[in-house]
């Protein structure tokens, strides 16, 4: 969830198309979990519907190297075997 919202805000409907293998209520938990660790914040929009966008905070934002590093550890050890 964190790579994809490094891209920018997302509302609900994006990343439920990007992660198709997400149930709605894991992606919801999933964002949920992440709001309440600092990482990314919620903004809802008034009106019908209503809508949400989430976003990744300075701390979420931080965590771009080690994301990119994770991505290529991984990549690497892919190819290797």
């Amino acid at each position: 969830m964190l790579r994809e919202l490094m891209g920018g805000p997302l509302g609900f409907s994006e990343p439920r198309e990007r992660l198709p293998e997400l149930s709605a209520k894991v992606l919801s938990q999933r964002l949920r979990e992440l709001g309440e660790r600092g990482l990314v914040s919620v903004e809802r929009r008034r009106g019908f519907p209503v809508r949400t966008s989430y976003t990744l905070t300075g701390a979420g934002r931080a965590l771009r190297p080690l994301l990119i590093e994770l991505c290529a550890t991984g990549g690497g050890a892919a190819r290797r075997d």
